[in-house]
């Protein structure tokens, strides 16, 4: 019930939105005031909350500094027509962690019950896991990706923290994790055992370098996301002072944008983090550069074409494509509100209904071509392994 989780919530102060003229999101977006009370979350809704928990992070944040990209968010022009937005304030940390994750998953478990996407302003990265168990909660099996400059696995006794939750999502139980994909990686912080195992799992991991060479092939696997996850700390300290691991490599900001953009028209996202991302809030061009972000990811949202799941397939161009020697049959579908690829993977019904999301895969026109070249493409052979 909503009037639960807004328990969990502190209003937004009133002075944040003083003097935002016309035009502008701060004079438009649903807020939660002491005058006003808890807003209504209606479905397509985009759903921002901050998070000040920071106790396993080294990260260090607080409502402050989350008001303080409020402040900037709110000053920016509005684009996206009658895309309904809503800013739920801050949950304040709880008495022990563990509370501040009972808080944050039943928070997203209802915003998406709702038909809401959650948007989580953090705090430490270990909120993922916290993100990971409202999907528990609605009983739906989920691909996660993770925009970070590592894997933050860590070890099976290792404590929960924002660098090591990783293990602790791919090992709880039940367990609704499908795929897990990684982005911008580096390899001088990555060790080799770690990227192994990612192999083993059928994971997919994509270098900085691949990613900042095409940042376009990034768009099919952010759309296979339900849950995505980005360490700020990703982003170069020459773009993102606040990056209070100051690494002299990572995205630039416009990338960063780009890929929040990605996950915003994705139909498929439900919610979305942006963690560990005010080390400082003396620098004003974090706090810029986190707000724009923000306004990258509403505006693919606000261009969602609505074209997975399939609503009418007389709206997708069909294609099949015979590879060694008629061994596979892969089935490719082009949507024509959208121009972008899928691909159907075998799905045994052994597996079960819970796995159906799963089986039409994100793809570009490359891995067709590649399939035409009598090439399996990878994405479609690690979804086969998975469903088999």
């Amino acid at each position: 019930m909503l009037s639960d989780i807004a328990l969990f919530f502190e209003p937004i102060p009133s002075d944040l939105l003083e003097g935002k003229s016309a035009g502008t999101l701060g004079s438009r977006i649903k807020t939660f005031l002491d005058e006003i009370g808890f807003p209504e979350i209606e479905a397509g809704s985009v759903v921002l909350f901050g998070v000040s928990e920071d106790r396993r992070s080294d990260c260090k944040t607080s409502s402050e500094r989350l008001n303080a990209i409020r402040m900037e968010l709110y000053q920016l022009k509005d684009h996206f027509g009658n895309l309904p937005i809503l800013d739920l304030g801050n949950i304040s940390p709880g008495e022990t962690v563990e509370d501040t994750y009972y808080a944050v998953s039943n928070s997203v478990a209802a915003i998406i019950k709702q038909g809401g996407i959650a948007v989580i302003l953090g705090g430490g990265q270990d909120l993922t896991y916290a993100n990971y168990l409202a999907y528990e909660k609605l009983e739906q099996v989920v691909n996660l990706v993770c925009v970070d400059s590592r894997f933050d696995l860590g070890d099976v006794d290792d404590e929960l923290n924002a660098n090591r939750f990783l293990q602790k999502i791919i090992l709880h139980q039940p367990n609704v994790l499908f795929n897990f994909s990684n982005l911008a990686y580096q390899t001088h912080h990555v060790n080799p055992k770690e990227v192994e195992l990612m192999k083993k799992l059928y994971f997919d991991i994509y270098r900085l370098g691949e990613v900042q060479n095409k940042i376009e092939d990034v768009e099919p696997v952010v759309r296979n996301a339900d849950s995505l996850s980005i360490d700020m700390s990703c982003i170069r300290s020459s773009d993102f002072p606040a990056n209070y691991r100051s690494e002299p490599n990572g995205l630039y900001g416009e990338e960063a944008c780009a890929i929040a953009r990605y996950a915003g028209l994705s139909d498929k996202l439900s919610s979305i983090g942006f963690y560990d991302s005010l080390h400082t809030s003396e620098n004003r061009q974090s706090t810029k550069l986190m707000a724009q972000i923000l306004w990258y990811f509403l505006a693919g949202v606000s261009n969602r074409k609505k074209d997975f799941p399939f609503a009418d397939k007389n709206e997708y161009l069909k294609y099949t494509v015979s590879i060694e020697n008629g061994q596979y049959d892969i089935i490719f579908y082009k949507s024509q509100r959208s121009d972008r690829w899928w691909m159907e993977v075998p799905y045994p019904s052994k597996r079960g209904e819970k796995y159906q999301r799963h089986f039409m895969v994100p793809c570009s026109y490359a891995d067709y071509q590649r399939a035409c070249e009598d090439g399996v493409p990878d994405r479609w052979w690690q979804t086969f392994q998975k469903l088999g």
